[in-house]
């Protein structure tokens, strides 16, 4: 009996301090369990964390990710002392480039990328003037090399006798391009353009060149050819050979007697290759000037290069470059 009287007392108790605490606590709305939850007075955490909590596990990420960031950094490192920034890894035929230079052309339209229509009329500056300007800042840095010279290379006059040394590069003459030069607005207020041929850069590609009669191809142009052989010494053949044709018979026709500058190479010097990245270097131009092209008509026109190591298709482009001429 008196066991049975202890434990209704205990349950009294239990049940007076069951009803107090429900009777003290609070039913909280959803955004006061919000704000609770990023302030809690009583506990004195933010975002559920007291300030040590937090101390901890801030310390832990900062130490993991130092490390991790540290060894992503040692990894960089080590990867780049294998990179030359001038020199490629990949090379030649190893390269995605591979081992045929192609051709390109200057100026090149700039309201339609995937136009090759040189459009205009001579006796009309505002007309004929966007074409030169274009012209004008493609050759910038052959007209002052000083502002793409960074380095110490040096620049000297090159020729087939006096190839460049390993601190050496050739410079190019802008003297030697004749009518076309800026001073005389490339001969485009003449009705008499020039073109500007430029040869694809390939790290460490030397070309094989055509040094006896024998070797000239039998599709290769007879002023071409007659130009080949009259230069008697195999030294001075050393160069890349250009040759611009229409392309049809009727453009062939069209397209009237054609200058090639230098006048003393109808191409590109060897002594320019190989390209090997060198400060200060710039790719030698070959300036094209059409004389008196037929006006009104549409023109289409074929350069090429010519060397043994340069393969040559029309479909696709390979060793040549095409566009269209078109004088009112």
């Amino acid at each position: 009996m008196a066991h049975e009287k202890v434990l209704s007392k205990q349950d009294e108790i239990l049940e007076e301090q069951t009803r107090f605490y429900n009777y003290g606590k609070k039913r909280l709305t959803g955004m006061e369990a919000f704000k609770l939850f990023l302030w809690n007075p009583e506990k004195k955490a933010f975002m559920g964390r007291t300030g040590a909590s937090w101390s901890k596990i801030g310390l832990f990420y900062l130490i993991f990710y130092g490390m991790l960031a540290a060894l992503v950094a040692i990894c960089m490192w080590v990867f780049l002392q294998t990179l030359n920034p001038r020199i490629p890894k990949w090379q030649l035929d190893r390269s995605i480039i591979g081992t045929n230079p192609g051709l390109g052309f200057r100026p090149m339209p700039t309201n339609n990328i995937e136009s090759s229509l040189i459009w205009f009329q001579g006796s009309n500056r505002t007309n004929y003037q966007p074409w030169v300007d274009n012209l004008s800042r493609f050759l910038d840095g052959y007209y002052t090399p000083s502002k793409i010279a960074k380095g110490s290379g040096q620049i000297k006059t090159c020729s087939h006798s006096d190839f460049p040394h390993d601190d050496e590069v050739c410079e190019v003459d802008v003297r030697e391009w004749g009518k076309c030069n800026k001073d005389e607005f490339f001969d485009y207020h003449r009705s008499s353009p020039c073109i500007f041929l430029k040869l694809n850069r390939i790290y460490g590609w030397t070309p094989d060149y055509y040094l006896y009669d024998h070797e000239l191809p039998p599709d290769m142009p007879k002023q071409l050819k007659a130009h080949i052989k009259s230069l008697n010494n195999t030294r001075d053949r050393q160069n890349i050979w250009v040759s611009c044709e229409g392309e049809t018979p009727a453009d062939k026709e069209y397209i009237g007697s054609i200058s090639y500058y230098p006048k003393s190479v109808q191409g590109f010097p060897g002594y320019y290759f190989p390209y090997l990245n060198r400060e200060g270097y710039l790719s030698p131009l070959v300036a094209v000037r059409f004389e008196r092209p037929v006006p009104g008509i549409v023109i289409n026109v074929e350069c090429r290069a010519w060397a043994k190591n340069i393969r040559y298709g029309r479909s696709g482009r390979v060793g040549s470059v095409h566009f269209e001429l078109l004088i009112d």
